[in-house]
């Protein structure tokens, strides 16, 4: 075309509304940041010279963003410095003339764990969900899950992991660490939290997982002589061993009726199941990201409340100031 001049057609990508920007609106929607600010004020130092801190609610939603998209501390300021969706969730003004490196958010993550934060943000959101009628409290699903860890010794010590252990389920052995939880039968709310070595039989872990409230607790077939581990009044239903479920007659009527009352209670322990799911596949998190089992659970307190106030996002009751 000659004599024609080629303009250049500029769009703006900024708005487009897509899955990652969605998912980070229903998070600021939802996450209760002034109360969460206000428990890690007191423990956050004060600059005494030179430039003043980066605002400690900017430094938490760094930090949520790392555990929602599995960033270390090193992509995390690169992301930032990449992706303008990143800076504006962290309020960061586009003027600023710096950003946050990776030893500043290094710096905060230890914080949280040196002044059990993560823990404490954990419980301050689960009451804040029951206040809110969001957890009902009759009834608790308990389940535990295999965290994988690097099992080589190819590291710097040479060695693997000392808190973390081997276990055998089914046919296939596994090294790393277990979550514990209880959650609630109503709403999947994980409640309590425990973690222990792979190897840590899961029934031994029941008396930790449950808030005292409950009257129906319900179990696989792992937690078979539950009651002798805790103290708690409740009644258990626990699934049959597999063997025994697969050796019914479902021909007769007995047969059939167990059988069926084996898959209710499959349905109703799909709830505690569920939070799982969310950690692993929506936030990632298939492996543990630290050695020890102490920076782990931080970790994992993060990603379950951050979990429980992702299951409940659509419910009313939340959004309420």
């Amino acid at each position: 075309m000659d004599g024609m001049t080629q303009k250049t057609l500029s769009l703006d990508w900024t708005n487009k509304r897509t899955r990652k920007r969605e998912f980070l609106d229903e998070m600021e929607r939802v996450v209760p940041w002034s109360a969460l600010v206000a428990l890690i004020e007191p423990h956050s130092p004060r600059a005494k010279t030179g430039r003043p801190p980066f605002p400690i609610e900017t430094m938490l939603r760094i930090h949520f963003m790392q555990n929602w998209f599995t960033f270390g501390d090193q992509a995390m300021e690169e992301a930032l410095i990449d992706t303008p969706l990143y800076r504006d969730f962290a309020r960061l003004n586009v003027d600023a003339d710096r950003l946050p490196d990776a030893i500043t958010i290094l710096r905060f993550r230890h914080l949280l764990e040196r002044h059990g934060l993560a823990q404490q943000m954990f419980v301050a959101v689960n009451e804040l969900l029951a206040a809110k009628g969001l957890v009902v409290k009759s009834g608790t699903a308990v389940d535990a899950t295999i965290i994988n860890a690097p099992s080589s010794t190819k590291n710097r010590s040479g060695e693997r992991d000392p808190d973390m252990h081997q276990t055998k389920k089914g046919q296939q052995w596994y090294f790393g660490m277990k979550a514990h939880v209880g959650t609630d039968l109503e709403t999947g709310v994980v409640h309590s939290l425990v973690t222990t070595p792979a190897n840590a039989a899961d029934v031994t872990q029941v008396d930790g997982l449950l808030h005292g409230a409950e009257t129906d607790v319900f179990a696989d077939a792992g937690y078979q002589g539950a009651a002798q581990w805790t103290r708690a009044r409740v009644r258990w239903h626990i699934a049959m061993r597999l063997g025994k479920r697969r050796a019914l007659d479902t021909g007769t009527d007995k047969g059939r009726l167990i059988d069926e009352l084996e898959r209710v209670k499959a349905r109703i322990r799909a709830k505690g199941e569920h939070a799982f799911r969310v950690i692993k596949r929506q936030f990632g998190f298939t492996k543990v990201s630290y050695r020890g089992l102490a920076k782990n659970t931080a970790k994992l307190h993060t990603l379950f409340m951050l979990g429980n106030l992702w299951m409940l996002r659509k419910r009313p009751q939340l959004c309420e100031a």
